[in-house]
């Protein structure tokens, strides 16, 4: 039996669970690279991918995952890069917090207010997209692991705008399906699973079931911590210049198999407008209305596991 069994986060003492981050000494002792890494679910390429420090250590063969949802960005956030992926974490050259305008840190900012920005309009991305990307930053946990670590997950706008098709709902939605209800999305397990029938990763999201009362204050808590608050807060201001740790090395044979990275997509086409857009999947039909476009000389157009033991193997590191 490994130390990660011996030692399970939900196992511990009250005073273990309530510290939200390790002492100066165990920072020391460990070389100062140990709790510090930002853990995450990605959607790449139509798979659940448990990411740390940035860098994917594996992937889930399911099609859906059933979560709890912690906390939430208070508003729908914006990403515009002039550049195509190349493989390397990068900050983008501009980005919202809140939709409405440039971050004060954005290095590369294209307008001064998002809905006035040619990066807005129709055209300006590949197959008529948005060059400028909305996103929604949600924190949750697992609904088996409901004390164990707050994962961030950063939702595209197709999974946040898109259309309702019978029980199945795009993340506003289903806040709405529930809210009309009087429920809290943090009162209920939802189940996030993707729609097989989209060409770009598509989730949608549905109630399974209440929690119960000894459960909903543990997400509660989860919801207050640091982590959650972290990860649906938007920085970008230290990527440039901090280099992506390496991914977390497991004991023994890993929960899921590794899945390679996507080769990167072709560079975007040259454009007379400020930047030119990163070739994403065309989002344009799933997102709200915002500015029609002008008339501008300038303006272009296998095996499955438990995957709460894979979070207590991350947890073992902190």
């Amino acid at each position: 039996m490994s130390n990660v069994a011996l030692f399970n986060p939900s196992q511990a003492p009250a005073f273990a669970k309530n510290r939200t981050s390790l002492s100066p000494m165990a920072r020391a002792l460990a070389g100062g690279a140990v709790g510090n890494r930002t853990k995450s679910i990605s959607i790449k390429g139509g798979v659940f991918r448990l990411n740390e420090g940035g860098k994917e250590i594996a992937a889930i063969e399911e099609r859906y995952l059933d979560v709890v949802i912690v906390n939430a960005a208070p508003d729908v956030s914006r990403v515009f890069y002039a550049k195509a992926y190349d493989g390397e974490v990068s900050a983008p050259d501009c980005w919202s917090q809140d939709g409405k305008t440039p971050s004060p840190e954005a290095s590369n900012p294209q307008h001064n207010k998002c809905d006035g920005c040619q990066q807005n309009i129709a055209g300006s991305g590949q197959n008529n997209s948005r060059a400028c990307r909305f996103q929604q930053h949600i924190a949750v946990v697992l609904a088996n692991d409901m004390e164990g670590s707050v994962l961030k997950l950063t939702v595209p706008a197709k999974s946040v705008f898109g259309k309702e098709e019978g029980d199945n709902r795009a993340l506003q939605a289903y806040a709405r399906h529930l809210g009309a209800q009087n429920i809290d999305p943090s009162e209920v397990i939802t189940r996030m699973k993707f729609d097989t029938k989209s060409e770009a990763p598509k989730l949608f999201f549905k109630a399974m079931r209440w929690l119960t009362d000894d459960e909903f204050p543990t997400i509660q808590e989860q919801g207050k911590t640091d982590t959650a608050i972290k990860a649906v807060t938007m920085s970008f201001s230290k990527m440039d210049s901090v280099a992506a740790p390496a991914p977390l090395k497991l004991e023994g044979k890993r929960p899921y198999p590794v899945v390679e990275e996507e080769e990167a997509p072709a560079p975007a086409p040259k454009a007379k407008t400020k930047a030119k857009a990163a070739p994403l999947p065309a989002e344009d039909d799933e997102e709200p209305v915002v500015r029609k476009e002008e008339k501008k000389p300038n303006a272009v157009p296998k095996a499955k596991a438990d995957l709460s033991a894979m979070v207590d193997d991350w947890d073992e590191a902190e």
